[in-house]
């Protein structure tokens, strides 16, 4: 069974860069942290690593499916190729009420191109295509795609970026509330899920200023204006 009242957050492609810095900066927070690869002897290696670098860290690793049965949250931390595999790959042990956060990009790099151009994806977005493939009473929420590997990774230093969180109100209010617990980082409501398409987009445009500006750590986004 799911744990589903606890604050167990579980990260799918937690052994690759941005997948660590999340898994990184949540277990520095105090939230367990489960993080899961296709092979379990990866994803163990992932939580060791984390261990080393934040001592208090209650942070394990398993299978994929492994990894969705232990936390209510389930951070999807593939690249876009490999996201449908994924989240085929756990749809039998996803339930009701659990929330599914689709961080993918659809770039160009899938099909042999470059990674500051997009592929069209036929729901409109990657996170669209995520919820076209779980099962009725699960929810989809988009975020995370515009958070720089390399700053989550620099635990000392605040992230400074905002993360724009599309999906249904309740769900996408809840994820909002888990970029709080990183130090800079600042949960933005973007609305529904159909809406991911456009910060989907964004993150081409942010790689290709990162090469023409030669920001190898990458650049983040604030929106100005809003409310504190």
């Amino acid at each position: 069974m799911t744990n589903t009242g606890s604050d167990t957050i579980a990260i799918l492609g937690g052994t690759g860069d941005q997948g660590l810095g999340l898994a990184l900066r949540f277990a520095k927070a105090g939230r367990r942290v489960v993080i899961g690869s296709r092979k379990a002897d990866r994803a163990v290696a992932a939580a060791e690593e984390v261990r080393q670098a934040v001592s208090e860290a209650d942070v394990s690793g398993h299978e994929n499916s492994e990894a969705t049965l232990r936390a209510p949250i389930v951070i999807i931390s593939v690249p876009f190729e490999h996201t449908a595999s994924t989240v085929k790959g756990i749809k039998d042990v996803l339930t009701e009420g659990q929330i599914l956060v689709s961080m993918a990009v659809p770039l160009a790099t899938a099909v042999g191109d470059g990674a500051v151009r997009t592929v069209g994806i036929w729901q409109g977005s990657v996170a669209e295509l995520v919820q076209s493939l779980v099962p009725t009473g699960v929810e989809v929420v988009s975020a995370f795609q515009n958070v720089s590997a390399h700053r989550l990774r620099e635990l000392d230093q605040p992230v400074e970026c905002d993360v724009v969180v599309s999906g249904t109100k309740a769900p996408r209010a809840r994820i909002m509330e888990l970029c709080r617990l990183i130090p800079g980082l600042r949960g933005v409501d973007g609305g529904p899920l159909g809406n991911a398409r456009i910060v989907e987009e964004m993150t081409a445009l942010l790689i290709g200023m990162n090469i023409r500006y030669k920001l190898p750590a990458g650049l983040g986004i604030r929106f100005t204006g809003l409310p504190d």
